[in-house]
């Protein structure tokens, strides 16, 4: 059917019609040389050159009838494209009957063959209309089929988005009171502006699917300036990814819920200083990885900033998410995605 849709032009179907025109008069052409035997010298001329005609008749009322049934015919009903296109044939017939009756005094206007002819030219072009409509009518579905699903997909993944919202700016605004507290106003100061731009790309993350992993690093470094001094420096964030890597992509605020995990599931303090290293994997897979330092005390957590991690990653990229823990270490990877796979995906 792709074949139906590309070779759909006028132009393009005057050649699909020269080759239905060979084969519906192809009885003709097998008795064309016993004709011609069977005949007066004198009349080889006007019957080669009707024979001549009668191809190139056949050949543009194909090329009509099929414009007719692919161009104009926008009905699903078989029968009715059938009963329209026996009736433009059945003009055409009547045509070429008043032209062969003037040009030739051998025409074949009543002839049965005549007659089945053009009941296959009806049959060929109404078949070929009819497969034709089907197939833009599916790639119409399909089309819409693929948009609702990007619209849902869309929504999933932007009320994923949003469930970060909530407990992270309760948190920022935890570190900005602590400085408030201290009166610390140089570094408040700079707080509220890291905060500013945390809180702007948070808050323009729903508008976005799949961002850079340049992108997610610069927002990840305000981040982290805000959650050292939160901590007083005893969390340190050691990023070490090359330049010409920073065009991969990855869902929007893929790092966020792995850096709240590490505050949420572990001790912090000047016995227990965290280190959280993000660097590529031999695999190209983001690593985030950092040390296990368990609260006393069990979080007040169910868990659902990973589970909503694995979702968007499987929702965006069709990939999955690894966690490795050894009881040491607790390492998440991230799969990215190259240019050219989303170039291939389009």
């Amino acid at each position: 059917m792709n074949f139906l849709n590309k070779y759909t032009t006028p132009f393009r179907l005057l050649i699909i019609s020269l080759s239905i025109g060979l084969f519906i008069i192809y009885p003709n052409i097998a008795c064309f040389s016993w004709d011609l035997n069977h005949m007066d010298k004198s009349e080889h001329a006007s019957y080669i050159l009707f024979f001549i005609f009668r191809y190139i008749y056949f050949w543009l009322i194909i090329w009509l009838v099929l414009l007719f049934n692919l161009k104009k015919l926008e009905t699903p009903l078989f029968k009715k494209r059938l009963f329209q296109t026996l009736l433009a044939s059945g003009i055409v017939y009547l045509v070429y009957v008043c032209i062969s009756i003037i040009s030739s005094s051998r025409a074949d206007c009543f002839t049965g063959l005549l007659l089945f002819q053009f009941f296959v030219v009806c049959i060929i072009c109404t078949f070929l209309g009819h497969l034709s409509y089907m197939y833009n009518e599916q790639v119409t579905k399909e089309k819409e089929i693929e948009k609702l699903k990007f619209e849902n997909l869309k929504s999933r993944c932007d009320a994923l988005t949003n469930q970060i919202n909530p407990h992270f700016f309760f948190n920022s605004l935890t570190g900005l009171t602590t400085l408030i507290r201290k009166k610390d106003e140089e570094n408040a100061l700079e707080y509220v502006n890291k905060m500013s731009d945390v809180f702007r790309y948070v808050l323009q993350s729903d508008k976005k699917g799949l961002v850079t992993l340049g992108e997610e690093l610069d927002f990840v470094k305000a981040f982290f300036y805000m959650m050292e001094i939160r901590f007083a420096n005893k969390l340190v964030f050691n990023i070490s990814v090359e330049n010409d890597k920073r065009d991969l992509k990855l869902p929007v605020l893929s790092l966020l819920p792995l850096i709240d995990n590490v505050v949420v599931h572990n001790t912090i303090d000047s016995e227990h200083k965290m280190v959280v290293n993000i660097c590529l994997s031999p695999q190209m897979e983001l690593s985030v990885s950092n040390p296990i330092f368990p609260k006393m005390s069990l979080p007040d957590t169910n868990g659902t900033g990973l589970r909503n991690l694995e979702n968007r990653f499987l929702l965006l990229l069709n990939k999955q998410i690894r966690v490795k823990s050894d009881g040491v270490r607790f390492t998440v990877y991230l799969p990215l995605k190259k240019e050219k796979d989303e170039n291939s995906d389009s």
